[in-house]
């Protein structure tokens, strides 16, 4: 049989019963359509995520952290390459490579890095006028005026690497302003006094009496009057913590949750000081004083980081970077680590919605199956005669498989179509709860291009898989049999 006599019937059997076959129809594009719904708000949420883990500023970004290599004993490990044994399974001794600024600029000088900084985070008491709170600060490279969560901020952002000024959560500034019985916007411009603790280098003891008195009552340098004087050993070792502080205009207020600073914090902080500001003021960190007993058996006073972030021109140059990090050896550590396990779930996550939504897809092909078995006792006569003017099997199979198929292709468009006015409205509703709760609206919903050939594409494999059964059975009929029945 030829494809427009075939076609030419099939269109007119379906005709012939068009509310019927309508309605298989319809049965088809509800399916789909809940297909498609459901898959759509899964891809919008994965979507949703990966904006806003790139739009962090740490999506491109590598924590770097020295390794740790004593045990409780404060013996060095038997390191061989990547941990294990060395060449021939004999162990050999490996001391951990500080993290100083000679490992950063050697970080800076890898391929595709854009900047390497350091994290600096402390407690503080934010003083204005008479009255002050404690806070946790944490140092903000200049990148980080790209982050998502300063678009919304009251102010700007620092208006130079070295300015020194400060940024407040909105928390902080509430708190801050209730004392000067302000409001917290009229903070912007002011001047407040943070209090902290600092590093101050221990002067070595001189052997002439007048020199070391002289050295005592000197103040220059930051130093404090009758400064208690160290042996040259402890002096080349240790420091003196001090109780500084360091005036900070406040240029803004940022009303978020939380802002990613630096590469080592996913936390939050009350406050934000600039990178370059925070390290001249010599804070005391968490790590100082493992660093004091680590020199003391290296015999080194170079500065060392806690941490540094590397930041790369494109996230897909992250696993590369990773690689050199760990052969410098470092631990590294970036979001994509985290987005891998999360590309699992989601992955989960789509399977079992599609599962959910391929339900009602399921239950309309078992309408189809009615519709093409009513359709076989309706036209025996007809396929009768069709046998018995020379139509094989075959044919008589492929007619009905053809209006299996187109039945399954119009619902599939029909139900894509249904299935993007549900995801709007869903966008819609979502939209206005957001904005009611004094959310920024974000876009949960999204129907990527392979969604729709591939929702379009199963609609019609299902229809052909349901009208199996029918297909066989009219190509079966009896064509005597068949001419009899009326």
């Amino acid at each position: 049989m030829k494809f427009r006599d075939l076609s030419e019937l099939a269109g007119r059997n379906l005709r012939e019963a068009v509310l019927r076959n309508t309605l298989t129809t319809l049965g088809i594009a509800v399916g789909v359509a809940s297909l498609v719904a459901m898959l759509s708000l899964g891809v919008g949420l994965q979507e949703l995520v990966g904006r806003r883990l790139e739009r962090s500023g740490l999506f491109d970004s590598v924590l770097v952290r020295p390794r740790t290599g004593f045990g409780n004993q404060g013996q060095p490990r038997m390191l061989g390459s990547g941990g294990g044994p060395g060449p021939g399974g004999a162990p050999i001794a490996a001391t951990p490579r500080p993290l100083d600024e000679a490992a950063r600029l050697q970080l800076a000088h890898l391929p595709n890095v854009v900047e390497v900084y350091p994290e600096f985070r402390f407690t503080g008491d934010l003083r204005l006028g008479p009255g002050g709170h404690l806070a946790q600060i944490a140092s903000l490279p200049a990148s980080a005026s790209g982050n998502d969560a300063f678009e919304s901020m009251k102010g700007h952002f620092f208006s130079s690497p070295t300015a020194r000024e400060i940024i407040l959560q909105l928390d902080l500034a509430q708190e801050l302003a209730a004392l000067q019985q302000l409001p917290p916007a009229d903070l912007i411009g002011k001047e407040v006094v943070v209090r902290y603790a600092g590093r101050q280098p221990l002067e070595p003891e001189t052997s002439d009496p007048a020199a070391r008195d002289t050295a005592a009552r000197d103040t220059s340098n930051g130093r404090r009057p009758n400064q208690e004087l160290a042996s040259p050993e402890d002096a080349a070792l240790g420091f003196s913590i001090v109780s500084s502080q360091v005036p900070l205009h406040v240029v803004g207020i940022v009303d978020a949750e939380a802002v990613t600073s630096g590469g080592g914090g996913f936390g939050r902080a009350g406050a934000y000081v600039p990178v370059a500001v925070a390290q001249q003021l010599a804070v005391v960190q968490g790590n100082d004083m493992s660093e004091i007993v680590r020199d003391s058996t290296t015999g080194s006073r170079a500065e060392h980081y806690a941490n540094l972030t590397v930041r790369v021109n494109h996230p897909s140059g992250i696993p590369a970077l990773e690689a050199a990090v760990k052969d410098m050896g470092y631990t590294a550590f970036s979001l994509q680590d985290v987005t891998r396990s999360l590309t699992r779930v989601f992955a989960i996550l789509d399977l079992l919605l599609g599962i959910f939504g391929s339900l009602a897809l399921a239950v309309a092909s078992l309408g189809i199956i009615n519709t093409l078995v009513m359709a076989i006792l309706e036209r025996r006569r007809e396929i009768g005669v069709l046998k018995a003017l020379g139509a094989s099997n075959g044919d008589i199979r492929q007619l009905f498989f053809t209006e299996a198929g187109v039945m399954g292709l119009a619902g599939g468009v029909a139900g894509v179509a249904l299935g993007w006015g549900i995801g709007r409205v869903i966008q819609l509703a979502t939209t206005i709860y957001l904005r009611r709760q004094a959310i920024p609206a974000e876009n949960i919903w999204s129907v990527p291009w392979w969604l729709v050939a591939g929702a379009i594409g199963f609609s019609v494999v299902v229809s052909l898989v349901a009208g199996m059964y029918p297909a066989t059975r009219a190509a079966q009929l009896d064509p005597v049999e068949a001419l009899r029945y009326e």
